[in-house]
């Protein structure tokens, strides 16, 4: 409630799990990804806490990514899960689910053990 209603606050600091968690922070202007999680989706809702009714700003999102890092390998991991999700989900490279053989569905789910076990 202070960082929202006060203009003296200049920022609040959350871990993105508590960033994600029920908040409504249509005072910030910037939201700033220091931990990167490996779920798109949490770093989604953490995000979305500063996109909410009521908000009157531009809202600009800055993730630091170093190349190298377990950041920069994280980042790689939430683009090609971003991928997947667009392929399988949204029709990507002309991919359904529901004209997907049972073979090929359990081909896409199943766990390749060596693939696995070579990282």
């Amino acid at each position: 409630k202070q960082f929202q209603d006060d203009e003296l606050i200049p920022f609040f600091v959350l871990s993105i799990k508590a960033g994600g968690a029920g908040l409504n922070l249509t005072a910030a202007s910037h939201v700033i990804h220091f931990d990167r999680w490996w779920n798109p989706a949490v770093e989604n809702q953490a995000t979305d806490r500063a996109f909410r009714i009521g908000q009157k700003r531009n809202v600009l999102v800055h993730k630091f990514v170093c190349q190298g890092t377990a950041e920069d390998r994280i980042d790689q991991l939430i683009e090609s899960k971003k991928q997947l999700v667009q392929d399988v989900l949204e029709g990507g490279a002309e991919l359904q689910l529901t004209e997907m053989s049972d073979a090929d569905l359990l081909k896409l789910v199943r766990l390749d053990i060596h693939a696995a076990q070579e990282n």
